[in-house]
């Protein structure tokens, strides 16, 4: 029997601790493929909400609590699995619920997903990559845990950069969970109730026979510049103390 080289324990043990730590991600993808073989983004675009917009209104007229409590679990679940298609489910809920109810529930729904993932992202992958990465990353990740708060709601407020891209990268460097979801919430916000307007307007849209245009709406001056006027505010902490750092 000795011949047989049985492994250690700890030889065992490693490469199921790695599956139980990627099991999470692993899921989301497997949703994610399944959501797309099954077909799921022919039911999520603007042409499924123009054809059944009737029936959909209807439905929430009925039943608004049921409507907006499943439409905040279907945001969190397309999020959660990092569907590219947010921006089209929050015309969704504008259309279905105005533009302040419709605002809510994506923030909600959104809020809920990106945690998931985020939780997902940092329990297989932690700050391993960071670590691995040489002392640059480490020091970069000092001064993102020294500006936190004001780093995270800056990232959410930028509209260049992509929601799943924000959902994941702060698990890479053990940003604070409640930081996190409250500059999701917040952060997020903005632009969440510009879409929901957009969404509120577009049966309009659709009486008039034109299209619904969303590419380039968040960089539009009139949406940009108080956008940009929340990013400053938010760099006004940093700003400080760098300058008392420096008087000091």
């Amino acid at each position: 029997m000795s011949d047989l080289n049985l492994p250690e324990a700890g030889e065992v043990a490693t490469p199921k601790s790695a599956v139980k730590r990627f099991a999470p991600l692993a899921i989301i993808l497997i949703a994610l493929a399944a959501f797309f073989a099954l077909g799921g983004p022919k039911y999520v675009n603007i042409d499924t909400l123009r054809d059944n917009r009737d029936a959909l209104a209807a439905f929430v007229d009925g039943n608004f609590v049921m409507a907006i409590a499943g439409f905040i679990a279907l945001y969190a679940v397309l999020v959660g699995i990092s569907f590219p298609g947010a921006s089209i489910l929050s015309v969704f809920g504008g259309f279905l619920f105005g533009t302040l109810s419709g605002g809510l529930a994506i923030v909600v729904g959104a809020t809920i997903g990106a945690t998931l993932i985020f939780l997902a992202a940092r329990y297989a992958i932690g700050d391993a990559l960071t670590k691995k990465a040489g002392p640059y990353m480490q020091k970069f990740e000092a001064g993102l845990k020294e500006n936190e708060f004001s780093y995270m709601f800056i990232l959410r407020l930028i509209p260049l950069f992509p929601f799943f891209i924000v959902n994941i990268v702060p698990a890479l460097f053990d940003v604070k969970l409640r930081n996190y979801v409250i500059t999701t919430f917040f952060g997020i916000m903005p632009g969440s109730l510009v879409y929901a307007s957009v969404g509120a307007g577009v049966g309009a849209v659709f009486d008039a026979g034109e299209d619904v245009k969303l590419s380039g709406l968040m960089t539009q001056p009139k949406i940009l510049l108080p956008i940009v006027g929340l990013i400053v505010l938010s760099l006004i902490p940093i700003a400080y103390k760098k300058f008392k750092a420096k008087a000091a």
